[in-house]
């Protein structure tokens, strides 16, 4: 979610064959709201992290399966079934707090912080908009979180 702006629908929809090589890269395709699909080359870090997930879970020749799946219980193992976006959440839920994170975070936060960190690392914000699948910029600028930290210099300035 944070490497390809994607909504949470989109990911767990994604099927082992929506991951695909072209040329020397690997791309995404996401289907989006509304029948949109949305087809993106993968950043070097996201074609690393599934390709490891894929052979992990030893699903590289079943194309037509769900790349995202439930997991069966706590076995440790994987369903045929895909993950839910309630399943997402509640692993992101956990995640987070076992890596001690005090911030409330969930699906949505991986594709604002994707955004953020694209803008804030000179990108454009017109390209966010279409890598997003967003209709109008000013959804896109709804997941800009780079003018959230205030310093506490700037606080500092009330002199009452």
């Amino acid at each position: 979610m944070v490497y390809a702006f994607a909504r949470i629908s989109a990911v767990v929809s994604l099927k082992v064959e929506d991951y695909f090589p072209l040329k020397k890269r690997c791309w995404l395709r996401l289907h989006e709201k509304g029948g949109k699909v949305n087809e993106m080359g993968c950043h070097h870090k996201l074609e690393q992290f599934l390709d490891a997930y894929i052979a992990a879970a030893g699903i590289a020749d079943d194309k037509i399966s769900p790349l995202f799946r439930a997991a069966i219980g706590r076995t440790g193992k994987l369903s045929d079934r895909p993950m839910s976006r309630v399943d997402a959440w509640y692993m992101v839920r956990r995640r987070a707090k076992n890596a001690g994170l005090e911030t409330a975070i969930g699906n949505r936060s991986f594709r604002a912080i994707g955004i953020t960190d694209y803008l804030e690392n000179g990108g454009d914000i017109n390209i966010a908009k279409r890598l997003a699948g967003h209709s109008n910029i000013k959804t896109t600028e709804l997941y800009d979180r780079r003018g959230d930290e205030v310093s506490f210099s700037e606080i500092e300035r009330v002199g009452i």
